[in-house]
């Protein structure tokens, strides 16, 4: 009877040691599997002693685990990184956590270490800390599937928080730390089109469009097809004078919304301030015109020197024969700007047709005027050794004549005759003006 009664007692005793001794990790702590790649370069007896240590680890036993990770050299990258998950197993999570940095000192880019981190962080309450650990934890396994999930989730709730603490920091008209959370949010959720766009709204109203744009960028890119944020971004250009970028916009928001008359208005005002001309069909009929006008000289003029020739300051000249021109605003400029002439009596005869003495003319004025912004022209003969037999020192163009020639810009027949009356074909007038292009480059 003392016998069996011993033997009760003896295994009961080992029943509550057993129990006494192991410690089940707490519920919260996942750990992962030793990452082989770095196991492969252990030497045996190394390899060994980590994987026991890790085997009790995952059965909890952190006191046995504690003494196989003491045995390691202090150099192995299992020592620090070891004694981190077994101080979490005990409970005492400060001292995992200085293991755990200090594994991170000689092996930053661990995926085990930060792992450890982020659930010493959740388990305090530290959710900013906890999402970063997570976040580096993906960098090097972007698929992890049990640390994915609970960094989405990590991920929305502290986005949404921020989007909150944005929106009543705004309504109480606090803007720096409206500013301060919505950026926040963009740690979380870098694709956030709500933030971007609440911060874009901020710098509108702060004069700061060139900070506006840059998060409207970020919101259409995450959003191409959102009209209203494309007219937002359209709109934020033409403020901020980004007239190519914005005239690119409008022109994509004109497809999405053809009969949409403020964005007609907006693109005529961008090609305006850009100097696009929509030049109509009788522009195109040009170079095959036999006998050139004044009107189609004066779209020839304001088409090919639009880059050149600056705006006229000033009212422009009161011409009563131009309404029905289809070149109306390229004669109001080139007369403004004296290339080109109004009678006296207002008139300018879009229709009349140019002949060479006309043309040789209007060239000089041009290159007048080009010499006045700092554009050279030098002769290539001297005036007094040119002789045409058709054109008399008395004649009104005998002086454009001359000069024209002598910049060897318009010449002479084989026989010295100008032929001042002949007209001008469109070919013609499009070649002497890009010798004068060529001369200014």
């Amino acid at each position: 009877m003392l016998k069996r009664t011993f033997y009760v007692f003896l295994l009961f005793t080992l029943l509550f040691c057993s129990c006494a001794t192991y410690q089940p990790p707490p519920p919260s702590l996942y750990i992962d599997n030793l990452p082989q790649s770095i196991v492969s370069e252990l030497s045996l007896d190394e390899r060994i002693l980590v994987e026991d240590a890790w085997k009790n680890l995952k059965q909890g036993k952190g006191d046995k685990a504690k003494k196989i990770f003491s045995r390691l050299d202090v150099k192995s990258p299992f020592y620090y990184a070891g004694l981190g998950y077994t101080y979490f197993i005990l409970n005492e999570f400060q001292v995992a956590e200085e293991f755990f940095k200090a594994a991170l000192k000689y092996h930053p880019d661990m995926a085990l270490v930060h792992l450890g981190l982020a659930q010493i962080y959740q388990k305090e309450g530290l959710g900013d800390l906890a999402f970063a650990e997570f976040r580096e934890v993906l960098k090097k396994e972007p698929e992890h599937t049990w640390v994915k999930p609970k960094y989405e989730t990590l991920k929305n709730i502290k986005t949404q928080e921020s989007l909150n603490d944005g929106k009543a920091f705004l309504s109480e008209e606090d803007t720096e730390r409206s500013k301060a959370s919505f950026l926040k949010a963009l740690y979380y959720s870098p694709d956030s089109t709500e933030a971007h766009l609440a911060l874009a709204d901020i710098y509108k109203k702060e004069n700061r469009p060139q900070n506006a744009l840059v998060h409207l960028k970020a919101a259409i890119s995450n959003d191409p097809q959102n009209k209203e944020i494309l007219k937002n971004y359209a709109e934020t250009l033409f403020q901020a004078e980004e007239n190519k970028k914005s005239l690119e916009i409008y022109e994509k928001l004109q497809k999405l919304e053809p009969d949409n008359q403020k964005i007609r208005e907006r693109l005529g005002t961008l090609k305006n301030r850009l100097g696009i001309f929509e030049l109509p069909s009788q522009y195109n009929a040009i170079p095959s015109s036999e006998s050139i006008s004044k009107e189609e000289i004066s779209a020839l003029l304001g088409v090919k020197f639009k880059d050149i020739l600056d705006e006229p300051s000033g009212k422009p000249l009161i011409i009563i024969d131009i309404a029905t021109s289809w070149a109306s605003k390229f004669i109001l400029k080139m007369t403004s700007l004296g290339i080109l002439d109004v009678y006296p009596n207002h008139n300018f005869r879009p229709k009349k047709i140019i002949t060479r003495a006309e043309m040789a003319e209007t060239l000089i004025r041009l290159i007048d005027h080009l010499k006045n912004k700092g554009y050279r022209f030098i002769q290539q003969i001297p005036p007094e050794k040119i002789q045409i037999i058709d054109v008399s020192p008395d004649n009104f163009y005998y002086q454009p004549i001359i000069l024209i020639i002598s910049y060897d810009i318009m010449t002479l027949t084989m026989d010295k005759t100008f032929k001042p009356d002949f007209p001008v074909s469109g070919q013609e007038a499009i070649r002497l003006f890009d010798i004068i292009l060529a001369l200014i480059k």
